[in-house]
């Protein structure tokens, strides 16, 4: 018997609907465009990375320590928070912010995370770039590597913590497309949105309290992050973020006197102007997919096991169609139980992948 992947009645349908659905939508919004005072800005729908509004949002400017967004996301990244890192002596004295760290002493990766995104510490960012990539130089490679990776075109790091240098910059743009990216992973959110800390005290049985420099997490309600910056070069810059009703906003502003008014203002817009949309809830997609089993082929139900959410704009102009890709194989082979992953369905703007579901089988199917 030939086996092959089809859909059952309505599901070709359902995936049309979909994406039908999500046709997003830009302008004509209920809140008032935000004035800010900052050089640079920008409020991007985080699923999608939709932009809401911008000011000069692709100017090349200073990050001061918002920076240290890629350095924290490099260190999770490189699955070693729970290892003790020894801090060297490149990492004592440097300018700026700080923990004052001492030669020899020992804290876990995830305490260094910490000591950045909340105290925003120099000293713990070049203690991370040290033990990562074995000199600073050397992780501002790893840095560039990785923003090359993510898309981000007009981003170039020098340093792990976000010092003055000529050659590092970024744009408001890019800085909200690395934080939504970010704020993906789990363990970034839950550092950078965590308002007090404690880590060990060098040499002592006391314990550092390390205090989020961002006031957003206390000013604006269902703030989830992210980071402050300031240099006299830079100004005082911000990446902010919220959720509300399942949608998560981000906001970043470069070289801002008001920027805690600026982001409030900027986020209140945001949420008067988008509206959750569901792409898939658990079991709206169905498909029949082959088994091949010892005594005979036979088919398999599968549904979709996931809710997919993404953001979209009220107003007239269409920004283009969600697409939706299934990824299965033509056939299975025995056994396949209830609950098996057997593939996903990818949901798309453009390139840009906003959501995936995974497709179980909905029923057991024995050898």
């Amino acid at each position: 018997m030939k086996l092959f992947l089809k859909y059952i009645a309505g599901c070709a349908a359902a995936v049309i609907s979909a994406a039908a659905v999500c046709a997003l939508h830009a302008s004509a919004v209920a809140a008032e465009t935000p004035a800010v005072s900052a050089k640079s800005a920008i409020l991007i729908e985080a699923s999608t990375g939709d932009v809401l509004w911008g000011k000069r949002e692709r100017d090349r400017l200073p990050m001061a320590s918002t920076t240290k967004i890629m350095t924290a996301l490099l260190a999770i990244e490189s699955g070693a928070l729970g290892e003790t890192v020894t801090v060297s002596s490149s990492a004592i004295g440097v300018e700026g912010s700080s923990i004052y760290l001492h030669v020899g002493e020992k804290l876990t990766m995830r305490q260094l995370v910490e000591a950045v995104l909340l105290e925003s510490a120099n000293d713990a960012a070049t203690a991370i770039a040290c033990e990562l990539a074995g000199s600073v130089e050397g992780f501002a490679d790893m840095m560039n590597e990785r923003a090359a990776e993510l898309g981000l075109k007009d981003t170039h790091f020098t340093n792990p913590h976000g010092l003055d240098n000529p050659d590092h910059y970024t744009t408001a743009y890019d800085l909200a497309k690395l934080s939504a990216y970010a704020l993906k992973n789990t363990t970034f959110r839950e550092i950078s949105s965590t308002r007090i800390a404690k880590i060990p005290l060098c040499g002592s049985e006391g314990t550092r309290v390390l205090v989020n420099h961002n006031k957003m997490l206390r000013l604006y309600p269902d703030a989830v992050g992210v980071k402050t910056g300031y240099t006299k070069k830079s100004g005082r810059c911000l990446v902010s973020a919220a959720e509300r009703n399942g949608v998560l906003l981000v906001a970043v502003t470069l070289d801002a006197p008001d920027d805690w008014n600026d982001h409030t203002r900027m986020l209140d817009y945001g949420f008067s102007a988008v509206r959750r949309v569901a792409l898939s809830t658990p079991g709206s997609l169905a498909f029949v997919v082959g088994v091949v089993c010892p005594d005979g082929d036979v088919y398999v139900r599968a549904v979709n096991k996931d809710a997919v959410y993404a953001g979209a704009a009220e107003g007239d102009t269409a920004l283009g169609p969600v697409t939706a890709v299934t990824e299965l194989k033509r056939f299975y082979y025995a056994p396949v139980c209830k609950g098996d992953v057997l593939g996903r369905v990818i949901y798309k703007r453009g390139d840009t992948v906003i959501g995936e579901t995974r497709i179980v089988a909905a029923e057991d199917c024995p050898s």
